[in-house]
């Protein structure tokens, strides 16, 4: 029963760090976005609706309703959330006393806010990700904290409160559904692709925002691919159940082979801060005594023979699980080694149906094996609880144990239905309650389903839009973006852990005919327009933008399927071809385009009242929005990075050293046990009489 002190730290600074990317990422594309001359204005989605004020919050639950006293627009307000929670995450991850739930309970309902006129550009899986994390953030966090020298006089064990591993083991929980469920869904989907273990072959080219290393990685051997693919499914679907193992060692893999996935996928795509959040998560899986925090603390081999039974058997367990994670990989994906042309071959060996019957079966095994994990982690609170010394300290913790139980067993019921979606007949069978519990809190996204990658797009090239402006209807100009594919000859583009959320929809545009994503008719309008804040979605440097000396009459977008060139191919980077027209050509005032801006309620019948800057707050936002407007927004997050790790930095070499114990105060301390140790923590608050040799 090794601590969790310094994981549930690193778990409040990664998610301070997550928080951060996230809200000063948006900041840089809100006036694009959802500003006044925007793409989807904000101020649209918060309208009065003649009811009380406490029903409309809790319907719509945002913090942006009260812009209006401050003196800003929707717009602005959004503005005013992204930057006060930049600075207060950067706060956090740098400064202990900060990491307290009142902080991580104002950014949670800060980014909940802005996902509330976020629209489709704020509906990604990784946004769902940070706000339950956030909020489980909120449960992990004291309510005040302790300065790190300090043990509280009341603890169990290893100086910790009786109820906090309870709100951690959550973290472990929502790691175990997301990449369980990322892994399932995969196969449910039917995607060949998946299923003939050729999904890498197409992947690091058709991802939405790939970077130069996945040209490299597209021309490894097919055989390497393949491989891979059946390495992801033994990582994401056979490995997270090892997540609840009593054996620390087989979590501790567990927790490597995750790691492992997740810097590989930072290395060949810009999954913005979906990669970082994962690895935050992953800390639910380490404990102090992995992470050396026990000073002067040595591995001591069990000395009784009892132990070193128990030591034995652990590890022939531990070596029987590695055993049959490799026969049910080399089994179930048919692995051979081809000695003569040194490669490994592999094939799926089981239908969809087989699968689909193991599903059912395992499905509800695995909620027991939360609720068993859950019920372990319960006892061992009360086990802590009553280590605790002094009546007072017992009451208290005795309160604090029940409240984090209750709220603990009640976000793992409901979270039981979202993890339920992927297997329909196991969603049916759960409890009534449990459906109750989730339809009550659902719109607060306090538990999410997820399933990244379900389907390989782009099998046959990767469909891509190119924008085309033109002022005669003749000759035309292709916009480039920054960060997309768009020019052949110009590498890939590194902006992790910025999300450029306007490229990020283009992909998804390319996808299906340009109904299905309404808010490219307004992208066009805001282009034809000349909007200087649209167009700093397509290019942060308006000299580049090729009208931007004046707005185009005409434009148009074209579909292309582009592919990675050929190793030979040195100049270039992409090859394409010509698809078809994905929009026509249209001006302002085109009966095309006001149709279309009309029909999904994108025009501008009343516009926004303006807006006075003689108030001290409106100033202040638009001086900041003046200053940052220059940078580009991975250049932002990286200075941030770069100012934060500066700053940490200083702060170990100013910190106060404690001082070194000589040999014989090392000789007092040697005899202790783990469990006197403990004693000795919970007592530390009182006087005891010290008895005499």
């Amino acid at each position: 029963m090794a601590g969790s002190r310094l994981p549930r730290q690193l778990f409040l600074q990664g998610v301070a760090a997550v928080f951060m990317f996230a809200f000063a990422s948006l900041y840089m594309q809100i006036p694009g976005l959802y500003g006044a001359g925007g793409i989807l204005p904000a101020r649209k989605m918060l309208r009065p609706q003649g009811k009380g004020c406490w029903q409309q919050l809790w319907e719509t639950p945002s913090l942006l309703w009260e812009a209006p006293r401050l003196g800003l627009d929707t717009a602005q307000g959004l503005e005013l959330l992204s930057l006060l929670g930049t600075l207060l995450a950067l706060g956090a991850l740098l400064l202990h006393p900060l990491r307290s739930c009142l902080t991580y309970l104002l950014l949670w309902a800060a980014y909940l806010s802005a996902c509330q006129v976020g629209q489709v550009f704020l509906y990604f899986q990784w946004d769902s990700l940070l706000l339950e994390a956030g909020f489980l953030a909120v449960l992990v966090a004291p309510l005040r904290q302790r300065p790190l020298q300090r043990k509280p006089p009341q603890s169990g064990l290893a100086g910790a409160m009786p109820h906090e591993d309870l709100p951690f083991w959550l973290v472990r929980w929502l790691l175990f559904r997301l990449m369980f469920a990322s892994g399932v869904v995969k196969l449910t989907s039917r995607c060949p692709a998946w299923w003939g273990l050729t999904a890498l072959t197409y992947h690091y080219e058709t991802q939405c925002l790939p970077t130069p290393a996945a040209w490299y990685a597209h021309h490894l051997p097919a055989w390497l691919h393949r491989l891979c693919v059946a390495a992801t499914f033994l990582i994401e679907v056979a490995v997270p159940p090892l997540f609840f193992s009593p054996l620390r060692r087989l979590r501790l893999a567990a927790f490597y082979s995750q790691v492992l996935l997740q810097l590989l996928i930072m290395l060949t795509g810009n999954y913005n801060f979906f990669n970082l959040l994962t690895l935050v998560l992953t800390t639910a899986l380490l404990d102090d005594q992995h992470l050396h925090t026990e000073r002067g603390h040595s591995r001591k081999m069990p000395t009784s023979w009892p132990k070193t039974l128990l030591a034995a058997l652990a590890l022939l367990l531990e070596l029987a699980v590695y055993g049959l994670l490799a026969y049910g990989t080399a089994h179930y994906f048919s692995l051979e080694v081809d000695w003569e042309q040194r490669t490994i071959q592999s094939r799926t060996n089981f239908t969809f149906h087989q699968f689909s019957q193991w599903l059912k079966s395992v499905t509800l095994p695995t909620m027991w094996l939360g609720g068993a994990s859950l019920a372990w982690e319960l006892l061992a609170a009360l086990w802590r609880w009553t280590q605790v010394r002094g009546w007072l300290w017992k009451l208290w913790s005795a309160v604090q144990l029940f409240v984090f139980g209750v709220a603990t067993v009640a976000l793992f019921t409901i979270s039981l239905v979202p993890y339920s979606y992927m297997e329909p007949d196991t969603h049916g069978r759960l409890l009534p309650v449990a459906h109750r519990l989730f339809s009550s809190v659902e719109h607060l996204q306090l538990a999410n389903s997820y399933g990244l990658f379900r389907r390989m797009t782009g099998l046959g090239g990767r469909p891509e839009v190119v924008l085309e402006g033109s002022y005669d209807g003749q000759h035309w100009t292709e916009i480039e973006f920054m960060y997309k594919p768009g020019n052949m000859s110009r590498p890939p583009a590194v902006v992790t852990p910025h999300q450029p959320r306007l490229d990020w929809q283009m992909w998804f545009a390319a996808l299906g005919p340009h109904t299905h994503s309404p808010w490219f008719a307004g992208l066009v309008h805001r282009l034809l327009q000349g909007q200087e804040s649209v167009i700093r979605l397509v290019q942060s440097d308006p000299s580049r933008y090729p009208f931007h000396k004046q707005p185009p009459t005409y434009i148009r977008a074209q579909r292309y399927k582009y592919w990675f060139t050929q190793p030979e191919e040195q100049s270039r980077w992409w090859r394409r071809q010509w698809v078809e027209q994905f929009f026509p050509p249209v001006t302002l005032g085109d009966p095309t385009l006001q149709n279309l801006l009309s029909q999904f309620g994108l025009q501008d019948k009343s516009p926004p009242r303006p807006r006075s800057l003689s108030s001290p707050l409106p100033q202040a936002l638009h001086w900041v929005r003046a200053q940052l407007t220059p940078l580009e927004a991975p250049n932002l997050l990286w200075g941030l990075l770069g100012a934060a790790g500066a700053i940490k930095v200083v702060q170990a070499l100013l910190a106060p050293r404690p001082p070194t114990p000589n040999r014989q105060e090392k000789r007092k301390g040697a005899p202790q046990e783990p469990g006197a140790a403990a004693q000795n923590g919970c007592s530390s608050g009182s006087r005891s009489p010290r008895r005499k040799k």
